[in-house]
């Protein structure tokens, strides 16, 4: 008996399984242009770490989830759970491949809701300003958070290409700030005024403003997406000014975005989870270090895994199966 749980992530698919006690046995992640073009196949590599006919329950995340409002098994969900694929970052296909690999197989697979404006969960408020709040695997992340601090009421801080800020209240998910919105990451980030205006007068679209609108504009970055921050980074070690400015700016704008969740929460503030490869970041900087200057030590910090989307995931594919009917507030129709 195994679990299988998926994070569809900016840069790949990642996979994490455990055993039948909930024991995490591997992660692994598969790129996105190999799985479009057919050069690797999920059900293949899964296959090679466990039998097949094994896997009790699977949960899967995919791009927006802004279709679905429920956690819901595959054959109750039509368009993969989302209104539309335009707009929201970079399109490869490959997550919609390994979708598509896995409707077709016979295992067991729910599907994880985003975080939108007609999520019955979420606080009426962060539903009345945002349209969207958050993609399906914020909520497996912000599961593993819990199940990694044991706090009901904290921040988890996913922050890597993009940085999305969640609350989470009494065990449950309040409300988040998405990347378009508020805090910088290291590729995405929010449209501010110059660029809504490159957008009207037809210099980029929307989607390539958001692309790059989190610390590579700041640090003149303009090359393939998959080698932004590795070049930012590079830069940074360089003490490149742009690079340093960039780091700088984006610890700034996560902090302030932080501190806004913190002054409209209802109850105290256990705490603040970091991961993403910049929120777990040690080298060529600490981030953490970074962004405790803003904070002077009023708020105890927790780094989880950068795989915690992946590993949530399972976590929440293992409670369901043991009777689970409710993750972070969202109901499961299973």
């Amino acid at each position: 008996m195994v679990f299988i749980g998926t994070d569809h992530g900016t840069t790949g698919i990642s996979f994490a399984i455990s055993d039948d006690d909930g024991k995490l046995l591997d992660v692994f992640k598969l790129s996105r242009e190999d799985t479009k073009s057919g050069k690797v196949s999920s059900i293949d590599e899964i296959s090679k770490r466990c039998n097949i006919d094994d896997i009790k329950l699977m949960i899967l995340t995919y791009a927006m989830g802004d279709g679905i409002n429920r956690i819901l098994p595959l054959d109750k969900v039509e368009n993969r759970g989302i209104l539309s694929i335009d707009g929201a970052g970079k399109v490869t296909g490959g997550g919609t491949s390994v979708y598509e690999e896995i409707e077709k197989s016979n295992i067991p697979t729910l599907l994880i809701p985003g975080l939108h404006k007609n999520s019955p969960s979420l606080d009426k408020l962060f539903n009345a300003a945002y349209s969207h709040q958050a993609s399906p695997e914020k909520v497996s992340i912000a599961y593993n958070a819990i199940k990694e601090t044991g706090w009901k009421n904290l921040i988890v801080a996913d922050l890597s290409s993009n940085s999305v800020n969640i609350l989470i209240e009494d065990g449950k998910i309040r409300g988040a700030i998405d990347a378009c919105l508020g805090a910088m990451g290291f590729v995405h980030g929010p449209i501010d005024l110059e660029m809504i205006r490159n957008i009207d007068e037809g210099k980029i679209s929307a989607n390539e403003a958001f692309s790059h609108a989190g610390a590579v504009k700041i640090g003149n970055i303009d090359t393939n997406v998959s080698f932004m921050k590795d070049q930012l980074l590079e830069n940074y070690k360089n003490n490149d000014e742009n690079a340093v400015t960039a780091i700088d700016t984006i610890t700034m704008t996560i902090a302030m975005e932080i501190f806004g969740l913190i002054g409209i929460s209802n109850n105290d503030i256990e705490g603040i989870v970091l991961t993403g490869s910049l929120g777990s970041m040690k080298e060529p900087f600490d981030f953490q270090k970074k962004l405790n200057k803003y904070f002077k030590n009023k708020y105890p910090f927790k780094i989880i895994s950068s795989d915690s989307g992946a590993i949530g995931a399972v976590q929440i594919a293992y409670d369901i199966y043991h009777g689970q009917d409710n993750i972070l507030g969202i109901e499961v129709d299973y």
